[in-house]
């Protein structure tokens, strides 16, 4: 068994900035590499890819419109997961979950995950 959660989100005002993490814990302790990724789900629309890193943490993808501003990254300790968010804006307002997966590349397809986490609330006012 997987599991994944996260923390970090909150309220915040347009132009401000918050930080998502991810814990797992787990199986993917046996795993020998753990890719991960985050998506978002806005109210009234499907889940979306956000952005994804591979399992060292040296490769990693963006969607276009948080591109410059979201940095995804990993914590020293395995399966630790990180989203830094930067100039927020009304628009990135969503449920944002954490996915992992084994393997060694950047997955940006939600069919790619195996394992989700229950996600955290971000809300960006104007």
């Amino acid at each position: 068994q997987v599991q994944l959660v996260e923390s970090g989100g909150g309220l915040v005002q347009a132009g401000g900035s918050l930080r998502l993490s991810c814990a797992a814990s787990g199986r993917t302790f046996s795993w020998p590499a753990v890719a991960m990724g985050w998506f978002r789900q806005a109210p009234g629309k499907e889940r979306e890819f956000v952005a994804a890193i591979n399992w060292i943490g040296s490769s990693t993808d963006y969607q276009g419109s948080v591109k410059g501003r979201f940095t995804i990254s990993r914590g020293n300790a395995k399966n630790t997961l990180y989203l830094q968010m930067n100039s927020l804006k009304p628009e990135d307002t969503a449920v944002y979950y954490c996915a992992a997966r084994a393997g060694t590349d950047v997955y940006i397809s939600q069919k790619d995950y195996l394992y989700w986490g229950q996600g955290t609330q971000v809300t960006v006012s104007s």
